[in-house]
C-alpha cells in the first residue's frame, strides 16, 4: 500500500490512499483542493498526474507555505486566499468554470492545532483565538460576550456536549472574576466540571470544537461549499470529502445522497410521491463512509474519526459516469 506522507513537516494528511483512489487524477485534468492546509493532498494529486490543481485556504499562513510547492510545480499549482464556501466566486474570478475533481478536508489542520498562538488546542497554553483566517470574533469574544443560556446552546449543538448548561453556568461565573483569555483557563474551568469520560479524551473536546466551528461557520461554509461543488464538476467529475465528527459527516451523507437520488421516499399519500422523479445527475461511489486503515491510525492517531464519502457526475442524466 501507498505509504502516508507528509508534504511539510509537522503535516500528515488524512486517508490520502483513499482520497487518491477517489479522485483518481489524471494527466491534462483539472483538479481544486479546496482546503489546502499543509498542501499534504495537493502534494500527492501532482505527484499522481500532470494535472493542474486550484488550491484554496483562508489561512494566509497556509498560502503562503504553499508557495514552496507552487513553485516545484511551476504552473501547474494555483493558490487562492479565501473560504472554500465561496469557491464559485472565486475560481471564476481566475477564470474556471468547470473541474474535473475536488477534494475537502474539513478538520483542523496540524499547524494551526499545533500553533499555540492560533488557540485551537486544549493541549498548547495560547491566547483564545480559534480563527481560521484573521478576521471575524475570536473564541474569547463568545465565551466572554454570550449570555449562559446562548452559549449553553452553543456547546450543546455544535459540540454536542450534554453537559453544556453546567459548563455555560461555570463559564459565565469564571469570566465574573476575570475576563478568559487563554486556552489554559477555559480547559481548566471546564475541566473543573465535567468528568473525564475515558483515558485520552480531554473533558473539553466537545467544548472546543463547538466554539471553532461557532468561530469560523463551519457547518454554513459546508453547506455552500457542497453545492457550489457539485456545480462545478463536469462529466465523470468526482467530489472527495473527508470529516471529522458526525455534524460535519451528516451534512456531506445527506447532500451527496439526495444528489444521487437516494432520499428516502414520499408517504403514499403524499401527492409528490405521483410525480415522476427527475433522473440524478451524480451516483455515490461510497455507498457508506470510508474509515482509515488501522495502520494509519496507529500512525497517526489524529486520523481515527476520519470519514470519508464520495460522489461522482454522471456523463449524462440517464448515462454511466465517464
Amino acid at each position: 500500500m501507498m505509504p502516508v506522507r507528509m508534504a511539510q513537516e509537522g503535516h500528515v494528511p488524512v486517508m490520502l490512499r483513499e482520497v487518491l483512489a477517489m479522485l483518481a487524477p489524471a494527466p491534462g485534468e483539472t483538479y481544486l483542493d479546496g482546503t489546502f492546509g499543509g498542501g499534504g493532498y495537493a502534494s500527492a494529486i501532482l505527484d499522481k498526474a500532470a494535472c493542474t490543481l486550484w488550491a484554496i485556504d483562508r489561512d494566509p499562513d497556509a498560502i503562503a507555505r504553499g508557495a514552496r510547492l507552487a513553485a516545484d510545480h511551476p504552473g501547474r499549482l494555483h493558490l487562492i486566499e479565501g473560504r472554500f464556501g465561496d469557491m464559485l466566486g472565486l475560481l471564476g474570478t481566475a477564470g474556471v468554470t468547470a473541474l474535473d475533481g475536488i477534494v475537502l478536508d474539513l478538520g483542523v489542520s496540524s499547524f494551526q492545532l499545533n500553533e499555540a498562538e492560533r488557540g485551537f488546542s486544549f493541549r498548547n497554553d495560547g491566547p483564545l483565538d480559534m480563527r481560521m483566517g484573521r478576521d471575524g470574533s475570536t473564541a474569547a469574544d463568545l465565551v466572554n460576550t454570550l449570555d449562559e443560556t446562548a452559549l449553553a446552546d452553543v456547546l450543546f449543538r455544535l459540540g454536542e456536549e450534554r453537559l453544556s448548561r453546567r459548563i455555560a453556568r461555570a463559564i459565565v461565573a469564571a469570566r465574573a472574576e476575570e475576563p478568559i483569555a487563554t486556552t489554559a483557563r477555559l480547559a481548566a474551568i471546564i475541566r473543573r466540571v465535567v468528568p473525564p469520560e475515558r483515558p485520552g479524551i480531554h473533558p473539553a473536546t466537545r467544548s472546543f470544537q463547538a466554539l471553532r466551528i461557532r468561530v469560523n461557520d463551519e457547518l454554513g461554509e459546508i453547506e455552500k461549499a457542497l453545492g457550489q461543488a457539485a456545480s462545478l464538476l463536469g462529466p465523470g467529475g468526482r467530489l472527495v470529502v473527508v470529516s471529522f465528527h458526525s455534524l460535519e459527516d451528516r451534512l456531506v451523507k445527506r447532500f451527496m445522497l439526495a444528489a444521487a437520488g437516494r432520499e428516502g421516499g414520499f408517504s403514499r399519500h403524499d401527492p409528490r410521491g405521483m410525480t415522476e422523479a427527475a433522473a440524478p445527475a451524480f451516483r455515490l461511489l461510497t455507498t457508506r463512509a470510508l474509515r482509515p486503515a488501522d495502520d494509519e491510525v496507529n500512525a497517526n492517531p489524529r486520523s481515527r474519526s476520519a470519514r470519508l464519502r464520495a460522489l461522482q457526475r454522471l456523463a449524462s442524466p440517464t448515462g454511466a459516469a465517464a
